[in-house]
């Protein structure tokens, strides 16, 4: 029996899903949560053998920052993100966290239930045009001699946050500068941070710096 913690921030995407998983006699889910923050805390008191974690969730902390956590506290934890971003910048985002696969949402439903129970015995899956794009992307960086860091998993806002925090910008200021709350600057943040393993203001103004993130117009 395959043991499941649903994440994900629609409850009508989770019954969907708790309602095919439960359907099969192999798998059986456990537990659900909204966000990030509740997945860490129900995956470290449930032990779950495999967590299907949403990539994008708005309020908390999003799937990908919580992977990252998830594996640095549990590191034999396998996660199989479920995302509908079929682009190169979140696959590469996904597999730099240390899920063990990822799968479109779009996905078939007996893709799916064979994507979970691949996971389960330790192996990775990724959907067939991720394995190909991720195949050509790591042989031109072998051509390129490319050397690619943590800088790469940051989303585009996080990176702007990033920028503005290394230039001495306050919290509310970043909020009104880019039309959003002061708490949800606050989020981005310390997802950022969580993402870079940093945690002070000095540490992100050194990497900013090194990232040339304080040049004019950056």
């Amino acid at each position: 029996m395959i043991r499941i913690l649903l994440v994900d921030d629609h409850a009508m995407v989770r019954m969907g899903l708790k309602m095919l998983l439960d359907a099969n006699p192999e798998m059986e889910v456990i537990g659900q949560a909204s966000e990030g923050n509740e997945a860490i805390e129900m995956a470290e008191r449930l032990i779950p053998d495999v967590i299907l974690m949403d990539l994008s969730m708005p309020h908390g902390k999003d799937g990908l920052t919580a992977t990252i956590e998830l594996k640095k506290r549990m590191p034999e934890v396998v996660i199989l993100i479920l995302t509908m971003h079929d682009d190169d910048e979140y696959l590469f985002r996904v597999v730099q966290s240390g899920a063990s696969g990822c799968i479109l949402k779009s996905a078939p439903h007996e893709e799916l239930l064979s994507a979970i129970q691949t996971v389960a015995t330790g192996a990775a899956y990724l959907y067939p045009k991720a394995t190909k794009r991720l195949m050509e992307d790591y042989v031109t960086r072998l051509k390129q001699g490319e050397n690619h860091d943590t800088y790469s998993i940051l989303s585009e806002r996080e990176r702007e946050i990033l920028s503005l925090i290394a230039k001495g910008y306050a919290n509310k200021e970043i909020g009104e500068m880019l039309f959003i709350s002061v708490k949800t600057v606050e989020t981005h943040k310390s997802n950022l941070m969580e993402k870079l393993q940093m945690k002070t203001r000095p540490e992100l103004v050194k990497y900013a710096a090194k990232k040339g993130l304080l040049d004019f117009g950056v």
